[in-house]
């Protein structure tokens, strides 16, 4: 009798501890995995700040007639572009054409700003100067923002690579997500000329 229970008993503890491993390592990567996403938003809710103030920056410059007109339809266009591909970045998603138009934008920024030295009245405007520190502001944001998804998908990959987490992982479908690199454009800083 005690053979059969034993025969019976240890197979069946095996198997409990096997699928205690397998709800375990399933919940582990519903966690990492929706840790993942948020740190994506965040990284999407400092860039909408970022698309948020350049329409405000743009009006503020405008109302100075001489302007050049052609760095404001730029970084109008950048700031467009960048939100295009936006939709399609995320960690599952094509970060890099996001980053490239990102890098896009940041120029078309430098030169707008660039401009604006030029201009000792728009220098001295009081919505441009906040705009300005804003835009500072969420540039410091974003750098953290994109840090930490980083450091959230190094965690997230980590998981998904460790054995036998890794047999669990492809068993049930997840897969290790994209970190947000730089472009190679992101290196070159963008000339300002004032011409």
């Amino acid at each position: 009798m005690n053979k059969s229970i034993l025969y019976w008993a240890i197979p069946l503890g095996l198997l409990v501890l096997l699928g205690l491993n397998a709800v375990s390592s399933y919940n582990g990567f519903v966690a990492s995995e929706e840790g993942v996403d948020a740190a994506w938003a965040d990284v999407e809710t400092q860039y909408q700040r970022r698309y948020d103030l350049i329409p405000n920056l743009v009006e503020t410059v405008k109302g100075y007639a001489d302007f050049e007109q052609g760095t404001l339809v730029a970084v109008t266009e950048a700031r467009a572009a960048a939100l295009g591909a936006m939709k399609n970045a995320g960690p599952d998603g094509d970060n890099a054409e996001f980053d490239r138009q990102n890098t896009v934008v940041s120029g078309a920024l430098r030169g707008l700003l660039g401009y604006a030295e030029q201009y000792p009245d728009l220098k001295a405007n009081a919505n441009f100067r906040d705009l300005q520190a804003q835009l500072e502001g969420t540039e410091n944001r974003i750098t953290v923002a994109r840090t930490r998804y980083n450091e959230v998908v190094q965690v997230h990959n980590g998981k998904i690579r460790r054995f036998p987490a890794r047999v669990w992982a492809g068993l049930f479908g997840f897969e290790s997500k994209s970190y947000f690199e730089s472009t190679e454009a992101a290196a070159t800083a963008p000339q300002v000329s004032f011409e």
